[in-house]
């Protein structure tokens, strides 16, 4: 992820409860991000999902959460150095939406890999033997995670989740653009799902289940053991 720093002029105080509270003592950083490359063309996960979809959906879609977040940060530096506590309350849905499809995408491009670099391929190692245990086996884990990615309601997100805590795996859905940490801060993702019709609709029409069933063909299982064995570590 490339970032880049706008440093504020001023540090914001908010009037609450009819008291200034100083929030900041100095100047301020805000980071904005780029899109992030594909290490893949955008046909090399066909059949699973067709090049047009994918040139689709992280040229225009992932584009766009980033054009859209960096804007709000922008205009949310801006309401700060102006101590505009409404404006700044009101570039939070923004933020949120926007960063969070930026961040859940940034993850979902690392979760696949064409077939012929290893895609596909299951789980092994730590990981393979942590959900041979938490679900009973892999394919009871991809099992449960189409069923739930199936059934979510609007638009979200499936994922695979380690709790770091508690040092187990689960199955976990998001809604919208929410990324994972929005639900339980002890959540990593490993591998997460886009169950938005921008994701697959072009090719499986309306038949979500198929486009489950399918990318698991494309699943980077060597990237999700790498995050798992490092936070672990």
């Amino acid at each position: 992820m490339a970032l880049r720093t706008l440093a504020s002029k001023k540090a914001l105080s908010f009037a609450l409860g009819g008291a200034a509270r100083p929030l900041a003592a100095s100047a301020r950083g805000v980071t904005t991000v780029t899109l992030p490359d594909l290490s893949y063309d955008f046909g090399a996960l066909e059949p699973a999902i067709s090049g047009e979809i994918m040139r689709l959906h992280h040229q225009k879609h992932h584009a766009t959460y980033v054009a859209n977040y960096n804007k709000a940060l922008e205009q949310l530096d801006a309401a700060v150095a102006k101590s505009d506590a409404s404006a700044v309350v009101q570039l939070q849905g923004a933020i949120k939406f926007n960063g969070g499809g930026h961040v859940n995408h940034s993850i979902f491009w690392k979760n696949l890999k064409p077939i012929s670099e290893g895609g596909g391929e299951p789980p092994h190692g730590k990981l393979g033997w942590a959900i041979d245990e938490d679900f009973g086996s892999f394919e009871a884990l991809v099992k449960k995670m189409n069923a739930e990615g199936a059934a979510l309601q609007g638009s979200g997100w499936v994922w695979l989740a380690l709790d770091k805590e508690a040092k187990k795996l689960s199955v976990e859905t998001t809604a919208n653009q929410d990324p994972l940490v929005t639900k339980d801060a002890s959540l990593v993702p490993l591998l997460g799902i886009d169950v938005w019709e921008h994701a697959y609709y072009l090719q499986y029409k309306n038949v979500r289940p198929d486009y489950l069933n399918n990318i698991w063909k494309v699943m980077n299982w060597k990237y999700a053991g790498e995050v798992y064995e490092n936070v672990l570590a």
